[in-house]
Parts: C-alpha cells; sequence; structure tokens
C-alpha cells in the first residue's frame, strides 16, 4: 500500500458517547493497545482505509459500524460495554475493527445476505486472536501500575468465547470435514442475519487458519472491494475475494483455503 493512503494502524482515534462514570483514559487505552494487538504482524493491504477511528459507547443496542452518510473518511464504530467492562470493549471494539479492515465502514457496506456470514466468522476470528496478543501484552507490559491481571481478565474473556462456540459447533455436528457441516448448514447460514450461531461457531475454523498462517490475515484488507459485496454468491464471493487480492498484490492462500475447506473448490 502506498504511503499516500491512510493506515488503520495509525488512524487518530477519538472517543465519543456515554462512557458514564468510566475513565475516558482507561477506555482509550484498551482501544489502542487492542489495535495494536488486532493487527501485530500484519500488512494493511486496502486501498480505502478511514483517516479517523470514532469509537462510541451506547447504552442501548449493540456493537456495530455506523454508516454514516456525512461525506466524512472516518470509521465509526458503537460500543455497547456497561461500566468498566474493559474486556468486552476489547472485544467489541476488536469485531467491529474487523469490519472496518474488510472495507466495511463507508456507507455503501450495508450487510446483505448470502454471504455477509462468512465476513462476520472472519471478524470474530479476528477479534479473538487479537484478545489473545492483547492478554499477552498486557501482563507482560500493562499501561497502569498493579495491572498486569487485566491480562488473565481478558484470556479468560476469551476462552469462555471459545468454550460457548465450541459447544455450538458440536450442537451443529461439529464435522472433521468442514464440507459436511457446509452442506448441511449453508441455507440457515445464508438466510440469518449478523454474527448467527453458524458464523460463530465457524470463526472458530478462521482463527485456527489466522493462527496456521499468521500474515494470510492480511487478506481481510481485500474484501468486499467489488460491486455487490456480500449479495454475490459465496461462489462468486470468493472468486471476487481473489482477485482483489491479486489487485492488491496482496497475499490469497486465505481465501483459496476457506474455499477449499468448504467444498467449493
Amino acid at each position: 500500500m502506498s504511503s499516500a493512503h491512510p493506515s488503520l494502524l495509525v488512524a487518530p482515534i477519538e472517543l465519543a458517547g456515554d462512557w458514564g462514570h468510566m475513565i475516558p483514559d482507561a477506555a482509550m487505552h484498551v482501544v489502542q493497545r487492542m489495535r495494536s494487538a488486532c493487527f501485530d504482524g500484519l500488512r494493511l493491504v486496502s486501498d480505502d482505509q478511514p483517516d479517523r477511528l470514532r469509537v462510541e459507547e451506547r447504552t442501548s443496542g449493540g456493537p456495530a459500524i455506523w454508516l454514516h452518510p456525512d461525506g466524512t473518511t472516518t470509521g465509526w464504530i458503537i460500543v455497547a460495554i456497561g461500566e468498566r467492562d474493559w474486556s468486552r470493549l476489547a472485544y467489541q471494539f476488536g469485531h467491529e475493527l474487523g469490519h472496518v479492515t474488510a472495507n466495511s465502514w463507508r456507507p455503501d457496506a450495508k450487510p446483505a445476505p448470502p454471504s455477509q456470514w462468512l465476513e462476520e466468522a472472519l471478524v470474530e476470528a479476528f477479534s479473538l486472536r487479537g484478545l489473545a496478543l492483547l492478554a499477552d501484552s498486557w501482563s507482560k507490559d500493562p499501561p497502569f501500575k498493579d495491572d498486569s491481571g487485566f491480562g488473565a481478565a481478558v484470556a479468560t474473556y476469551r476462552q469462555n468465547i471459545i468454550e460457548r462456540y465450541g459447544k455450538l459447533a458440536i450442537e451443529q455436528g461439529n464435522p472433521k470435514d468442514l464440507r459436511i457441516w457446509f452442506k448441511q448448514h449453508r441455507a440457515a447460514m445464508e438466510a440469518q442475519p449478523g454474527l448467527n450461531a453458524f458464523a460463530q461457531a465457524a470463526s472458530l475454523s478462521m482463527l485456527a487458519e489466522y493462527e496456521r498462517n499468521p500474515a494470510g490475515v492480511e487478506a481481510l484488507g481485500a474484501l468486499n472491494r467489488w460491486e455487490g459485496r456480500s449479495a454475490l454468491s459465496l461462489e462468486q464471493y470468493f472468486e471476487a475475494w481473489k482477485a482483489s487480492c491479486k489487485d492488491l498484490k496482496a497475499s490469497a492462500e486465505l481465501p483459496s483455503q476457506l474455499e477449499r475447506l468448504v467444498g467449493l473448490s
């Protein structure tokens, strides 16, 4: 990526919304450290990265990207964490940062079936990967005195999510061959919006791929750079994703491997 383009790694972050009695400096530390963890060792390849991030805490609703049609180039992340729940803040921010990384932050990025579940699984795994790295870095180098224990809290929070998704995978058949799982559940997962139960279970397979080949995560930056975005069939989605990787001179190993795992190549 040319240095002329903005970079999510160094884009200024601003806090907005109702943080209640929470210490803004603490929230900013968590967000900044989670960003560093999520991008650790990654090459940011997108040619359409926002030049600023806005993290807004709301007391109702859930985490989301606000697709604001105001002409600005700000990635606007909404979180809903409750009082000083810093592990949840890191997790929610990481997931939504994954969407921003995957070029889903402009007004035209409205989620659409049938392939949105794949992006949801990918960015959920992106957050889980980031949480592991955050837990390790915070334990070794806490930003606050005598606060290394927060690293263990983050690790526990992450493990609880993984265990919950593991149970979902078992309920869904937990096949050793993902082709069987995909064939059985494709219609249901493509019809359900958001981070549905199938996307949650699938995120564990995505996480395993990230851990197997960390450099391959850069392919997230090549997502959704085509007309139709996730409204394409999964077969078309994979083809567009690989072509986008080629266009950005990014590794296409991740989409190629996932395509093989679900039996579409």
